[in-house]
């Protein structure tokens, strides 16, 4: 986290603290579509936050959905409990890589808009309704705010991750837009390969990357993935919340590109060329 970012991210988490889910929630219209995210034992004590975020959305989306291993049943604290009902629910995987907040609702929602998120964030109030936005004018693409140009050097050589172009600057080959999930990601339903559920295959070749797996689904599928139009500004980071964090091994390590060799090789997916 910046340090200018820390004194926003407390007064943030401050309101949403004492906030009720009553207020966040009453009066509001509903979207057809279900947020789905997952946690890690080390964010228990912060993600009721991001779900309070995702309640002060100026739309709700039909179901929030929280991801956890099945060994957290009994260690939920009262602060996220006291936040499920209708519209909120947390369910339990028996694994507990990133994938399951994406695999795990297509199983349960195939004929639904997904739309993902990471647990570690407060999602600013257009959040949703922004991505719903793009999503009517673009129904068959998956839209991710916060997106990615997989990069490759002239000789076709894939580059390091801190190489790939950020949002801000365009892919010469489309094809390569990567949406990144802290942002939030929206898929349709029936953009993805259904291989997408093959947990053996997404833990050997990219245990650590959901968004790239779920970028390799896409492009076996035939779908665009674009960068959201209308973003907004980006989501606040949770003071305190990145103890543990995927991005340290992936960025840091450059685990991103091994992972991205991994399934590009695996699947023949060609995109060193502008075409």
């Amino acid at each position: 986290m910046k340090v200018k970012e820390i004194p926003v991210s407390l007064s943030n988490q401050l309101r949403l603290t004492f906030a009720n889910k009553i207020g966040l929630t009453k009066g509001k219209p509903t979207i057809p579509v279900v947020v789905s995210l997952a946690s890690i034992p080390s964010r228990l004590g912060i993600v009721h936050l991001t779900i309070k975020s995702i309640f002060n959305q100026d739309v709700l989306p039909e179901k929030i959905i929280l991801w956890l291993h099945e060994d957290l049943k009994t260690e939920i604290p009262q602060k996220l409990a006291k936040l499920t009902g209708d519209l909120f629910s947390i369910k339990y995987t028996s694994y507990s890589s990133s994938h399951r907040k994406l695999v795990e609702p297509l199983k349960i929602f195939g004929d639904k808009i997904v739309v993902t998120c990471d647990d570690d964030m407060i999602y600013r109030k257009r959040w949703l309704s922004r991505l719903y936005e793009c999503h009517q004018k673009k129904p068959t693409a998956i839209i991710g705010n916060q997106t990615r140009c997989i990069g490759y050097s002239d000789s076709g050589e894939l580059l390091p991750y801190r190489e790939w172009k950020s949002s801000s600057e365009s892919c010469e080959n489309l094809k390569r837009t990567l949406p990144i999930g802290a942002g939030g990601t929206l898929y349709p339903p029936n953009t993805l390969d259904d291989l997408v559920f093959d947990q053996k295959l997404f833990l050997d070749l990219a245990p650590k990357a959901d968004d790239l797996w779920f970028k390799a689904m896409a492009l076996l599928k035939g779908t665009a993935s674009i960068q959201a139009e209308n973003n907004g500004k980006e989501p606040i980071p949770i003071w305190g919340s990145q103890k543990v964090s995927l991005k340290k091994s992936n960025i840091t390590e450059d685990k991103n590109r091994t992972q991205w060799l991994a399934l590009s090789q695996h699947f023949k997916l060609k995109l060193h060329s502008i075409d």
